[in-house]
């Protein structure tokens, strides 16, 4: 007897109780428990995920940034932006193209746009544009320039990742392409700026007569 009901308990032990999904309201409830949860999960998977890849390489990255600004000088970054200064076209690449990405690179985002202290008000709506454009294109090589929105790099390069494509090349194009519209967009600006001003001044010299 006591051999059976051993047995028995045994093979009671074995068996995978089965419990039904609950169904109606209390199984909506449940799948719609189960979903938020499974967002906070996702959530510090990601975050785990970053911790050990892209943070370290951060924090050594604004450490060699902040090094290299010391042994440069900022004086001579700065020199750079008087030169930006200049009128003429052949400083437009200067102005919209150097400034800007030196000035997101050393300075980051959002000290970037003090930059343009150096540049004539005429100039400044332009330098602006050219540095807000910019601190997206540059993070896909260079995240501290912009570490609190990496999140945009991150969620395109998602997909490349998933089709097995190499990022890198993505953060090159990324920026090769982000240099080109900065540099347009400076030029339209300044343009658009350019005849604004002008239409602001000829209307003051007729109310004035």
């Amino acid at each position: 007897m006591p051999a059976t009901f051993l047995a028995a308990a045994l093979q009671a032990a074995e068996e995978t109780p089965t419990v039904n999904e609950p169904g109606g309201f209390w199984g909506a409830i449940a799948g719609w428990a189960d979903a938020f949860i499974g967002v906070f999960e996702q959530g510090g998977a990601t975050f785990m995920g970053l911790v050990t890849g892209i943070i370290p390489t951060l924090i050594v990255l604004l450490t060699a940034v902040n090094a290299l600004i010391r042994f440069i000088g900022p004086e001579k970054i700065d020199k750079i932006g008087e030169m930006a200064a200049r009128p003429g076209l052949i400083y437009y690449p200067v102005r919209y193209l150097v400034l800007p990405f030196l000035a997101v690179f050393f300075l980051t985002n959002p000290m970037a746009y003090t930059m343009g202290r150096f540049l004539p008000e005429r100039y400044k709506p332009a330098f602006y544009d050219s540095a807000v454009s910019f601190v997206h294109p540059i993070t896909g090589i260079f995240p501290h320039a912009n570490p609190g929105e990496l999140f945009v790099f991150l969620g395109i390069a998602a997909g490349i990742i998933e089709l097995g494509l190499n990022e890198t090349d993505l953060a090159v194009r990324y920026l090769m392409v982000g240099l080109v519209v900065i540099l347009i967009r400076g030029v339209v600006t300044e343009f658009i700026t350019t005849r604004m001003i002008a239409r602001r001044d000829s209307e003051l010299q007729e109310a004035a007569a």
